[in-house]
């Protein structure tokens, strides 16, 4: 799923999910099987190839929904 990272006013990362109106925090970030795991405030876990330096978000990027 196409999902776009950002960091908010208060410098946290965020994820938002168009296709669903989500936008939530993330709250952990772990190493994966293929890439980097996010966590969300809402329980939710995305898995990543890779996450740009936060320096160069805001960036729509391709997301696995983990089960």
């Amino acid at each position: 799923m196409k999902v776009m990272l950002r960091v908010n006013d208060a410098g946290n990362l965020t994820v938002y999910v168009p296709k669903k109106d989500l936008e939530e925090v993330v709250v952990k970030q772990t190493d994966g099987a293929e890439g980097k795991i996010l966590t969300l405030a809402n329980g939710w876990e995305l898995e990543f190839r890779e996450i740009p330096d936060v320096a160069n978000l805001p960036k729509t990027l391709e997301a696995k929904k983990l089960e």
